[in-house]
């Protein structure tokens, strides 16, 4: 598994893609469909309509990466968003992955001494 920066944007297209696209095709979807430069540096997900697969594209400095990950059994917990994108921490990437259901988008507050 790769694992993205602490600090690294992630984008989670929630509506089913087609799995056979590859280098050419997810980048024309980051393009035209969520608005975004494939080139950028940032991590794009996509899932297919069963969610049994999913695929992340990105860019590195020499050229474009794709990830791929097929299920056995089970799927991806992913729900629809009404925007058709949404944005992921690595960790929340990696619960997914894992297919842990990420039940709150809300992160709970710390409380730490002030520093004065």
């Amino acid at each position: 598994m790769f694992i993205p920066a602490a600090n690294q944007k992630i984008w989670l297209c929630t509506t089913p893609v087609d799995m056979r696209k590859s280098f050419n095709g997810l980048s024309a979807l980051v393009r035209n469909k969520l608005c975004h430069n494939p080139q950028s540096g940032q991590y794009f997900v996509f899932i297919n309509a069963r969610k049994t697969q999913m695929k992340v594209l990105y860019f590195e400095s020499s050229g474009y990466c794709v990830w791929a990950k097929r299920l056995e059994q089970g799927q991806f917990p992913v729900k629809p968003h009404p925007s058709g994108i949404q944005s992921l921490t690595g960790c929340t990437l990696q619960m997914i992955v894992d297919g842990i259901t990420v039940l709150r988008q809300k992160q709970a507050k710390r409380y730490g001494q002030s520093i004065a």
